[in-house]
């Protein structure tokens, strides 16, 4: 791999007569970047799809490459790309894909969207079930119903995770009642049962999942299956409940994060001994206030935690929580959806936990941000910090008051200027934090960026920004740990790219 080549292959500003003599040089490696980049006209793509023949296929899935440019018989992977991502509707493709000996191929066929009828009644009767089940999971109603009665654990698997499967058949699936019985799973295709599957099977060319188990009910299969309509939305409510009480700790997992639970399902799963399903539950839509309080005070901080990121979590409970409970620098759903009155009310309670949460929005009535931007913790002044509109004096007073506590949220602010920016790089080892935002920020001047190159973790990020002055950057492209951040430099003279195409 040649980082050089690597981040020039990426530049933005790379000429085009430059992008052809880079396809001739081009490994797979620089290929796949080339192929996604936004301004590859169509000849050049089809140069480099002829260049790298493992680049076809990343150029199909970018659309770069058409039907016509791609031969399905010696370019497989290419075809079946197009036909994956719509861009090639072609039954004659999708025929002879069905037919083809690599049962790879048909696979990937089997996940294509538009197929004939003819080719899916083909791909449905396939010997190979992992053929089958690749189309089960991607498959339309009525051939879902029809491949639930397959004789293969594996298959009905995979019509559990397909939304599209009939919701009378995801039942089905859920339960086993009014499908012929299972013959056979992945387990015992290949070992004699009883057969347990070691986590740390050593063979080289297995690939079972770790735990996977027969014991001629095809146990572990049905287990997967199950927890894959309990996942699935389209499965019927009145058909999941029953697992409320499951031994299984996944299906109950499972069942606690669908949001169409009745109240006394809800409230039974508030009362399981596993803090992970009552997590689940507590992020959940579907459980209403009375259980909200409740779960509120859940011994386990977690629990409290998922809690706080419920959309439908009162504002007073909110409140409470961020006082006992860490819950991190994010935007909260609830907070996110605050009417202007709510907004104004948070922003101004006494609680300093209640104004940081407020001040994560960034799209906050202007008198709300100020004072918030003003407000005398630290917290919520680091919090407000990254806020669009703020004023280069107000974020200058947020740095003069609290300096490396809130200098890296300041440096993140879209509005901060260069002197600003500048400011902050000189604040020496507390402004190492802040470093990093500033050799991404867009507003970052030349001096500021040198002092980010100065620190090991800023220094790649900054070895990429337009600000550097080009002198720099070439130096930059003889040290191995910034050389391609700094050859994808947008600012990079064309004569340096030319003559760094032109190395051997």
């Amino acid at each position: 791999m040649n980082p050089v080549l690597r981040g020039l292959a990426a530049n933005p500003s790379m000429p085009s007569e430059l992008i052809d003599r880079l396809i001739a040089l081009a490994d797979a490696d620089i290929a796949e970047i080339l192929a996604c980049r936004p301004d590859l006209g169509h000849a050049q793509a089809v140069a480099l799809a002829a260049s790298v023949e493992e680049s076809v296929a990343r150029l199909a899935y970018e659309g770069r490459l058409t039907a016509a440019d791609i031969d399905p018989a010696t370019q497989p992977e290419g075809a079946l790309a197009l036909l994956s991502e719509g861009h090639a509707h072609s039954p004659e493709w999708a025929r002879h894909f069905a037919g083809d000996p690599v049962a790879e191929h048909r696979e990937k066929l089997a996940a294509c969207p538009g197929l004939p009828d003819d080719v899916v009644e083909k791909l449905a009767a396939d010997p190979d079930v992992k053929v089958v089940a690749e189309l089960a999971l991607w498959t339309k109603p009525r051939t879902a119903a029809r491949l639930a009665s397959h004789p293969h654990a594996a298959v009905r698997r995979a019509l559990a995770a397909n939304e599209a499967t009939p919701p009378v058949v995801l039942a089905a699936l859920l339960t086993g009642e009014g499908l012929p019985p299972v013959r056979r799973c992945l387990v015992c295709d290949r070992e004699e049962t009883p057969f347990v599957h070691d986590p740390h099977c050593p063979r080289l060319d297995c690939d079972l999942p770790p735990g996977a188990s027969c014991d001629g009910s095809h146990e572990s299969t049905r287990h997967d299956t199950q927890l894959a309509a309990l996942s699935n939305p389209a499965t019927p409510t009145e058909a999941v409940v029953g697992f409320v009480d499951h031994p299984s700790l996944l299906l109950r997992w499972a069942l606690a994060a669908r949001p169409d639970l009745p109240p006394d399902v809800c409230a039974r799963l508030a009362e399981d001994a596993n803090p992970g399903v009552r997590g689940d539950l507590a992020e959940n839509p579907a459980i209403d206030d009375a259980l909200i309080r409740v779960l509120a005070t859940d011994r386990d901080h977690e629990v409290r935690r998922r809690l706080a990121h419920n959309p439908r979590v009162p504002l007073d409970v909110l409140t409470r929580l961020a006082g006992t409970t860490r819950i991190g620098a994010t935007l909260l759903p609830r907070i996110a959806s605050t009417s202007p009155d709510e907004a104004e009310e948070l922003a101004a309670s006494p609680n300093p936990a209640a104004r940081m949460l407020m001040a994560q929005r960034r799209d906050l009535a202007p008198a709300v941000r100020d004072a918030l931007a003003d407000d005398s913790d630290a917290k919520v002044v680091k919090s407000i910090a990254p806020h669009p509109g703020l004023t280069d004096s107000r974020l200058s007073a947020m740095l003069d008051r609290y300096g490396s506590q809130v200098a890296a949220r300041v440096a993140a602010n879209p509005d901060a200027t260069p002197a600003l920016l500048e400011t902050i790089a000189r604040h020496g080892p507390a402004a190492r934090k802040a470093l990093r935002e500033i050799a991404r920020h867009p507003h970052a001047p030349a001096p500021a960026l040198l002092a980010c190159l100065r620190d090991a973790r800023a220094r790649p990020i900054a070895a990429g920004h337009a600000a550097l002055p080009p002198a720099v950057i070439e130096e930059l492209l003889t040290d191995a740990e910034v050389a391609e951040a700094a050859a994808a430099n947008p600012s990079l003279p064309p004569g340096v790219m030319s003559d760094l195409v032109s190395r051997p």
